[in-house]
């Protein structure tokens, strides 16, 4: 009976495609559109989700599991193991969804399901391990039909064995009755061996800004390809409400070649590649997206939601399957000039008649962008880092450099901006710390007492917190998750660490403790790690005995690596090899991770998920060693360099760099003491600077001059504008002057800019002098008028009296004359900063020397004997 059944669903599903043939495009369209209604809300097929096709073949169903979301926007994923064990081959999709509850479907193929739940948000992610797209879907397409011979390979050794369904329930208004949804995707599966196996390239922006508006905005992505032959055959487009267009093409030799071009109003569906196209081993691949920012009142980003925007074009291609690569992305436009010449026809929209608009997008509209606050303007102009004129120069009151520490190993910015150091206590590394096998030899010296892990506030350097005591040997790098988790590395364990802000034992320890290493399982002397915010994927540079970068899952599963050492006898370093990666820094706005390569003197740029090489930064004033790398969102990357050698004349200094170009903006030097080897750098999106120097145990502050220039000054209460009104002055005379665009010309006004800072100060000083005076005048003579007139003659030895004992309160604790500065510092909210130079930045240090609290012993470290050059 049981096969009988079967026998009518084959029969059933084969009449049903049959059918689908006849009928023309927009007919499958609305069939889809109106025969998926009725399945997400009964279920169908998730009861029995594998159903036998014959001897070889399978389906599998794949559903969500009767959920009900409860705010737009929202995310939900489930899994579903591969129902066998050995290698099989997915050749066919079928989707069961509709756009009135459901704005796209996302179907990754991985190992470990970030949750064993039936379901779960998919804020928590997708997998623990690596994942790939195998299927998209949106807005009512009809399936996705692969050519024949060419499969996505699942389980065996090299296939994932899980199959995770991403669905974005967009307007949950149709989920006013409550009901269940179900929907998901039907998967048709072999065990044929395929000659030709499936994957998927995703092409996407990352930083397009639509602003209000404007009629055309234009997204251009494109990457070099740089591995074996593929064959591409079928493409989607997908962006949400402001697309108007979206095209992909071939470029090789300057010859446009058109992959694909659709409006992504339309059934978002994989449509077939008209005409072969093949890519080889350095082609370009190239999209853009036409967007309107028409009827948008604020500024439109690439986001998430249903307000935001996406730019996205996806690519199925198929490879021999010796050479099969599974899932590549392209985030990027690595040449910029060459999209003058994108044939004209990327340029204009596609129509679309309004019955397929409203067909394709459901009953409901997509939330309006009602949002009409001009802090959206003013957040605009603080992104436009690139196209400011600025400065980086210390911030010479920050009183954090009188800090005692040991040597400082590593700096970060925690999610509240507080500024941490990872610094080594009494412990040293020096020439006796370990031996020619990287075996630390000074165990005997037990841990360091101190707590190595400090969070101060950066704008006055009070310690808010302090932890790691008694848990490291030799601390190195030091980053910050989107959470607030520390991640630390050890030279002397050969050990990485990840730390709660609360906790006393680390929540994840990778590595073996003492035992250097260079398989998956042991480190040689890590140097750095940093943690991927989207996909919680954990980066390790290791190290000085290794020459490699690793990744882990987020739960510390061992994913891949890449990188070997550099042959001293080529000559110049090759892309991928490392003398000491040293440094890293994530840049989740292009999927990139960047080494400071040390001893090579550069930047090494990689693709977060292949770790194929990118690009290099390097420039002469880098000198022989480039020490650490930062990257702040919006363009800006920052780095330190080594001491020069003997007979060099390349300084030691920090650098300020255009991400995009490499190019160097500005570089800076301390004026207070000087840099003796700089060790780390990290900066906030504010453009304020921290480096740490392990030979001087030492944190500078540096800022942006613009900042510290356009500052509001308060002082005693007082807020002074005119610093402000000072710049519109001169900007009024500089417009006047055509030539005021020269760098001369802005030299000027950057001067009169600082004359007027400084007159203004002057005036707010003296202005604070005089005023206490003349009150204090007014008192005495209206003490001695009324003494006179009360007491006559008496009255002036009373005044005598009386006016000794409001000068004695008046005098210092050591009985000098009249003290202005005491008086006025016992008033709270005084800053005696109105008597000095007036600085860029705040400063509690007078309160912390008063207060005598326990701040400076919990920032203090026994001082350390001398010490020979360390790293």
């Amino acid at each position: 009976m049981a096969g009988l059944i079967n026998n009518l669903l084959i029969l059933f599903l084969v009449f049903q495609n049959i059918c689908l043939g006849f009928r023309s495009p927009l007919s499958v369209f609305k069939r889809y559109k109106d025969t998926t209604r009725s399945l997400s809300s009964e279920c169908l097929g998730s009861d029995r989700p594998v159903i036998s096709l014959g001897l070889s073949d399978f389906a599998l169903d794949i559903r969500m599991p009767g959920v009900t979301p409860k705010q737009s926007d929202t995310y939900l994923c489930m899994s579903v193991p591969l129902p066998v064990d050995d290698e099989a081959y997915v050749v066919d999709f079928k989707p069961h969804a509709s756009m009135d509850t459901v704005h796209h479907m996302l179907l990754f193929g991985c190992n470990e399901p970030s949750s064993t739940e039936n379901y779960w948000d998919c804020d928590e992610g997708t997998c623990k391990d690596k994942s790939n797209i195998l299927y998209a879907w949106a807005r009512n397409a009809p399936p996705t039909r692969l050519p024949k011979g060419v499969g996505f390979r699942v389980g065996g050794e090299t296939g994932g064995r899980f199959f995770v369904l991403q669905v974005h329930y967009g307007d949950i208004s149709a989920f006013r009755d409550k009901h269940k949804d179900c929907s998901g995707v039907t998967l048709h599966l072999t065990h044929q061996k395929q000659p030709l196996i499936a994957g998927m390239y995703l092409m996407m922006s990352v930083n397009t800004v639509i602003p209000p508006g404007e009629k055309v905005v234009d997204a251009d992505i494109a990457c070099h390809y740089k591995r074996f032959p593929m064959h591409l055959f079928a493409y989607r487009v997908h962006t949400h409400r402001l697309g108007k267009v979206v095209s992909g093409y071939r470029v090789r030799n300057g010859q446009w070649t058109l992959i694909g071009r659709q409006s992504p109003q339309l059934p978002q569906a994989f449509y077939p590649v008209e005409h072969p196209v093949d890519v080889s081993y350095d082609d370009i691949l190239a999209a853009r997206c036409v967007f309107s920012g028409e009827g948008r009142t604020t500024e439109t980003h690439i986001g998430g939601t249903a307000n935001d925007e996406m730019c996205n074009f996806y690519i199925m291609y198929y490879m021999e399957a010796k050479h099969a690569v599974s899932y590549m992305t392209c985030t990027q436009n690595a040449n910029p000039e060459m999209f003058r010449n994108i044939p004209q026809e990327a340029n204009i929209p596609i129509l679309v008649k309004s019955d397929m608009v409203k067909m394709t997008h459901g009953h409901h509209e997509e939330t309006k962008d009602t949002d009409k606050s001009s802090l959206q303007q003013a957040k605009k102009e603080e992104k436009e880092i690139l196209d400011q004129d600025f400065h980086i120069e210390e911030a010479v009151e920050w009183p954090g450099l009188d800090l005692k520490l040991g040597q400082v190993s590593g700096l970060a910015l925690d999610p509240e901006n507080n500024l941490v150091i990872f610094h080594r206590g009494d412990h040293v590394w020096d020439e006796n710390s370990f031996d020619s096998k990287f075996v630390y030899q000074q165990r005997g010296l037990g841990p360091i007492e101190q707590n190595t892990i400090l969070v101060l506030n950066p704008s006055n350097a009070k310690l808010h917190r302090s932890m790691g005591k008694s848990l490291f040997y030799l601390p190195h790098g030091l980053s910050i998750d989107k959470n607030g988790n520390y991640w630390v590395t050890d030279v002397a364990l050969h050990q990485v660490f990840k730390l709660g802000t609360d906790d006393k034992e680390p929540l994840l320890i990778l590595g073996e403790a003492l035992q250097p290493g260079s398989d998956k399982n042991h480190f040689c002397q890590p140097t750095d790690v940093a943690v991927d915010p989207i996909t919680g994927s954990i980066y390790v540079s290791d190290g000085y005995c290794n020459s490699r970068i690793i990744q882990f899952s987020p739960n510390g599963l061992y994913v891949m690596q890449w990188g070997e050492g550099t042959e001293t006898s080529s000559g110049r370093a090759r892309p991928g090899q490392f003398h000491i990666p040293h440094s890293l820094a994530l840049i989740p706005d292009f999927s990139q991770l960047c080494v400071a390569d040390r001893e090579n003197g550069r930047i090494q740029c990689f693709r977060l998920e292949t770790g194929e090489f990118i690009r290099e930064i390097k420039h002469k004033s880098f000198g022989r060693e480039l020490f650490a790398v930062s990257y702040v969102p919006g363009g800006l990357l920052f780095a330190v360099n080594g001491m020069p050698y003997p007979g060099e004349a390349e300084p030691v200094q920090g650098f300020v760099m255009n991400f995009s170009t490499g190019e160097i903006i500005d570089t800076f030097i301390p004026l207070r003491k000087s840099f003796e080897m700089p060790h780390d750098v990290v900066a906030s999106e504010d453009k304020t600077v921290f480096i740490g120097d392990v030979h001087a145990r030492a944190v500078w502050k540096f800022a942006s001059t613009e900042k510290m220039e356009h500052r509001s000054v308060k002082k005693a209460g007082i807020e002074v504008q005119e610093i402000k009104e000072s710049e519109t002055i001169v900007e009024a005379r500089l417009k006047n002057n055509p030539e005021s665009t020269d760098p001369v010309k802005k030299q000027e006004k950057q001067h009169l800019v600082r004359q007027a800072s400084t007159g203004v100060s002057f005036v707010l000083i003296t202005t604070l002098l005089i005023i206490p005076v003349v009150v204090l005048l007014a008192i005495l003579v209206f003490i001695r008028w009324r003494k006179t007139t009360v007491y006559g003659a008496d009255g002036e030895h009373k005044l005598d009296s009386s006016s000794g004992r409001i000068l004695g309160r008046l005098r210092g604790k050591g009985g000098g004359g009249l003290n202005l500065g005491n008086f006025f510092a016992s008033h709270k909210g005084y800053s005696r900063k109105g008597f000095d130079r007036l600085s860029a930045e705040g400063s509690d240090q007078e309160k912390d020397e008063d207060d005598g609290t326990d701040s400076e012993e919990e920032c203090s470290a026994p001082p350390p004997p001398p010490a020979p050059s360390s790293s």
